[in-house]
């Protein structure tokens, strides 16, 4: 790793330590029991099967997603580099088996080979100093077969019709106030760490698709991230649910092969296969 990067990733340690304070009070973090956590379980319970999984949960944060793959049965390692995050994840699981927590980077684990049946995260790849070489770890940590679970967006500018719920939002935020829980005095910190991250400019599917190929990942699926915000809707104020259109949100899942596999000749994009719902219905 070099200089550069060890001060960014110093940076984005320090910033997201800070947030663990109040995270689990920011909209779009914690999953909330019912509709909204049986939508972010679902993609989740259809990558792993039902059959119990050794499974690596990366970038865990405060836990949130932590407890869902654990309640469907799996052995569940959560890993994140910031040691405040896993203080407020370890008490909130204190107790649980089939967990434990892991202090290290999800860059370079330090795990062993083929040691994971499956790999999930949540709004960690676009962070990633070194994106091509962190998928090739992963990949590295999946047995033959193993899957990856990739919950992600475009954070850096909102979709076209999200310009629209920005600035209702920033209307919302003029009268009643600005939520402190969100992002608060640290937004101008949090675009800082943005700029000078490989995907500053935006993470889009079709451009992580290409990235997934070349290290090895095949049966790349695109799904819908719609069910999730129409889920976190339903019980939102005026404010957060604007917020669930601003930005283009998505998932992806894909898998070690089973045996090395040599790839046809061909754009990765074209080797997608999207799971997705009618373009008429919100994002």
């Amino acid at each position: 790793m070099d200089g550069a990067n060890f001060h960014l990733k110093e940076e984005i340690r320090d910033y997201w330590s800070k947030r663990s304070e109040t995270f689990d009070l920011a909209f779009g973090h914690r999953i909330a029991p019912g509709p909204e956590a049986d939508a972010w379980q679902k993609p989740i319970r259809a990558a792993l099967g039902s059959q119990p999984k050794r499974v690596l949960e990366l970038a865990c944060g405060t836990g949130e997603v932590t407890r869902l793959i654990h309640d469907l049965g799996h052995e569940v390692t959560a890993l994140d580099f910031s040691e405040a995050m896993l203080a407020v994840a370890r008490k909130k699981h204190a107790g649980k088996p089939r967990l434990r927590f892991l202090l290290a980077d999800a860059e370079q684990t330090m795990e062993p080979d083929a040691a994971y049946d499956a790999i999930v995260c949540r709004h960690l790849v676009w962070t990633l100093t070194q994106p091509e070489e962190t998928l090739k770890e992963w990949f590295r940590l999946l047995k033959p077969g193993g899957r990856l679970v990739i919950f992600d967006g475009d954070w850096a500018k909102p979709k076209p019709s999200g310009y629209i719920a920005r600035l209702l939002i920033s209307l919302i935020d003029r009268f009643i106030g600005a939520d402190q829980n969100y992002d608060g005095a640290l937004s101008s910190r949090h675009s800082r760490i943005m700029e000078a991250l490989p995907f500053g400019s935006g993470l889009r599917s079709e451009e992580l698709t290409p990235l997934l190929s070349a290290a090895g990942f095949a049966a790349i699926q695109l799904q819908s991230h719609g069910p999730i915000a129409r889920a976190q809707r339903k019980n939102a104020n005026l404010r957060n649910k604007l917020r669930t259109l601003v930005y283009r949100r998505f998932i992806l899942t894909c898998m070690r092969p089973w045996t090395p596999t040599h790839f046809p000749q061909r754009n990765p994009v074209d080797a997608v296969r999207p799971v997705l719902e009618p373009t008429s219905q919100p994002r």
